[in-house]
């Protein structure tokens, strides 16, 4: 289970996030956490996941899995192969890696099945509220719009924020709610809290900043100011 609040960062595919520099980002965000008592999560890329979690004491993700069984699925992810590999967790149906409704059911389902936490994106409030309905850890809420953008979804759009916190509530209590898009400083963070959620999900705002640990720790404050 995810521990909250939490800031997750998504190293996407970015140059930046590869390699030897997830390794760099991850033990950067570990030492981060670790001084100031943020809980940080890092996703990677599937070939990243045995290298980074070597390296740190933070939950390191999957940014994906898909919905099959081990068997004849050559270059499909494997739940159990993500597990192995030291993932504790999986994102699913990220926006730019979208998913068929029945497919996130299986792939919760499968990820439920090998221990793997499960956060999954939406872009909407109806979609929100169809994957509460699936009983996943986490939802994470994100606008596509605004990914990648400089306006946090917490500014730009902060009813779709609380309004998904609420009814995603009423479907499912024990399912926490994320939210990302343009999350870059600590006051973005903050809202999000005081908005109702229970940490962001960030990408292009940590892995392409040039000082990933200013950065990261100004992000903690949003969190620590909000407590």
């Amino acid at each position: 289970m995810l521990k909250t609040p939490a800031i997750v960062v998504n190293v996407k595919t970015y140059a930046e996030g590869t390699g030897e520099r997830a390794v760099e980002l991850a033990k950067i965000m570990d030492e981060v956490s670790k001084e100031t008592g943020v809980n940080m999560v890092i996703a990677v890329q599937a070939a990243d996941i045995y290298r980074v979690s070597q390296s740190v004491d933070i939950p390191v993700f999957a940014q994906n899995i898909d919905p099959i069984d081990p068997g004849s699925h050559t270059g499909w992810t494997l739940a159990l192969a993500v597990k192995e590999a030291g993932a504790s967790g999986t994102l699913i149906n990220h926006s730019e890696h979208r998913l068929k409704l029945a497919d996130i059911d299986e792939c919760i389902s499968k990820a439920k099945k090998v221990g793997l936490t499960q956060i999954v994106c939406s872009n909407n409030l109806s979609t929100s509220k169809a994957i509460a309905a699936l009983d996943p850890d986490v939802v994470a809420i994100e606008p596509p719009e605004l990914i990648g953008g400089d306006i946090s979804v917490t500014t730009a759009d902060p009813d779709v924020v609380r309004n998904t916190v609420e009814e995603v509530k009423k479907i499912n209590g024990n399912v926490k709610v994320l939210c990302g898009a343009g999350v870059k400083k600590k006051e973005d963070v903050r809202k999000a809290i005081e908005l109702g959620t229970e940490g962001v999900l960030i990408a292009s705002g940590v892995v392409k900043a040039k000082d990933r640990r200013k950065t990261l720790e100004n992000l903690a404050e949003g969190i620590l100011s909000a407590k």
